[in-house]
């Protein structure tokens, strides 16, 4: 299984009226947002799941992939690491998930992928995270495939 890890792109900062949930990318996120989708579609698997976080940034993150997507509360703001792997169904399902989400649960997850141990790891804004799963000897191996920044690409 793979499941790649994204991070929504810059979002405005919040305001006294303006509900986190509200939240719009900027000029730049949107850029951002572009970039990452035009080398995600040239990579991913014909078979992805796409859950997305409720929020407005989250979801306009996922309309620069141009695919269709499930919004998915179990991966909004305050989400666990364990709650959003439950989601993804991680490491049972056949096909590749994408989660577009939040800090601090994408980089708990990193991590704890990475490590066996949550910690509070950064993903950067816009940024990707691409792990896969594999059985050998009947042991589960979690690698990590890429990691993305927007502004290399």
């Amino acid at each position: 299984m793979d499941l790649i890890l994204w991070r929504h792109a810059e979002a405005e900062d919040a305001a006294p009226l303006l509900p986190d949930h509200k939240r719009r990318l900027t000029p730049r996120g949107e850029k951002h947002a572009k970039h990452v989708g035009v080398w995600l579609r040239k990579h991913l698997p014909r078979k992805t799941r796409i859950l997305v976080s409720p929020t407005e940034r989250t979801q306009q993150t996922a309309h620069a992939l141009d695919m269709t997507y499930e919004i998915e509360p179990k991966v909004g703001v305050g989400a666990t690491a364990s709650g959003l792997l439950a989601a993804a169904d991680w490491p049972n399902r056949e096909e590749t998930v994408l989660i577009i989400g939040h800090q601090p649960t994408l980089g708990r997850v990193a991590a704890l992928l990475m490590t066996g141990t949550e910690s509070d790891w950064s993903v950067k804004k816009g940024g990707l995270w691409w792990f896969s799963t594999r059985m050998r000897a009947n042991v589960s191996q979690n690698h990590l495939r890429t990691v993305i920044h927007p502004e290399l690409l």
